[in-house]
């Protein structure tokens, strides 16, 4: 299944209020894998960037003076994103502000069907706990000394980790890998054998073999070892090969 972990900056709380996306951070993931493909861009929000904000992601108005609008980039956006499914912490604040970028550029909006909220995932899993982003990397043991600040690009790879701690993608794809291990042996062991070996050579010599055979014959056909010897020569047929597996051997030894 592709999907595709996304975070994004913004100028405020509440796009209701005239507030505007100004970075966007998308990482693609493939059945739980990062495929190295992503798509980061800074926007210009068209509007100036309180220092409240300022202060959490970095991003003046200065730095983003000169980036593309919304409008410039989001053919590459959708495109990128296609009919993949959203993984958003918090979705409903990262969606907000997209779906009223969307509705700016004259774009159909992003239903939360397709989108994973791991924000929900988390309090289902640690309800009563702490939550938030650093909160679960202190939780999973993730690296979050880069989060000095906030920036789109960097949450969406910390969320890709937490993403695969939250529905166990490491568990399992470390259960799958012993699995196949287990089967593979399994397969080595249960798969069915078929040797031949050299026959030993007698170590009686044909004047006492034929004594024997004589002396055998003496006896009579109820003699113990008469009915011993039909026994014996039973279970070597039921031990030979079939047809075919004698011929896949002659055909291995050629």
């Amino acid at each position: 299944m592709r999907e595709i972990v996304l975070d994004t900056e913004t100028t405020g709380l509440n796009p209701a209020d005239g507030h505007r996306l100004l970075e966007i951070g998308a990482i693609e993931i493939v059945r739980q894998c990062t495929t190295g493909k992503i798509f980061h861009t800074l926007i210009n929000p068209e509007r100036d960037v309180p220092e409240d904000a300022v202060r959490i992601h970095g991003y003046t108005v200065d730095i983003l003076r000169d980036q593309p609008v919304f409008a410039g980039v989001v053919d590459e956006l959708m495109g990128f994103i296609g009919d993949a499914r959203l993984v958003i912490h918090n979705a409903e604040f990262d969606l907000g502000f997209l779906n009223a970028e969307l509705g700016r550029a004259g774009r159909q909006p992003i239903g939360l069907d397709r989108v994973v909220d791991t924000l929900t995932l988390a309090r289902r899993k640690h309800p009563g706990q702490p939550n938030s982003l650093d909160a679960l990397c202190d939780r999973y043991r993730i690296d979050r000394s880069r989060r000095a600040r906030h920036g789109a690009l960097l949450d969406a790879e910390i969320l890709v980790e937490i993403y695969l701690e939250l529905t166990g993608g490491r568990q399992r794809s470390l259960s799958f890998e012993l699995e196949a291990d287990k089967l593979a042996a399994f397969d080595a062991i249960a798969a069915p054998r078929i040797e031949t070996r050299q026959p030993r050579a007698s170590l009686i010599e044909a004047k006492e073999a034929a004594a024997h055979a004589e002396h055998v014959r003496t006896l009579g056909e109820a003699a113990i070892w008469t009915r011993y010897t039909a026994v014996q020569a039973e279970r070597r047929e039921d031990l030979r090969p079939p047809s075919g597996a004698q011929s896949a051997i002659a055909f291995a030894s050629m």
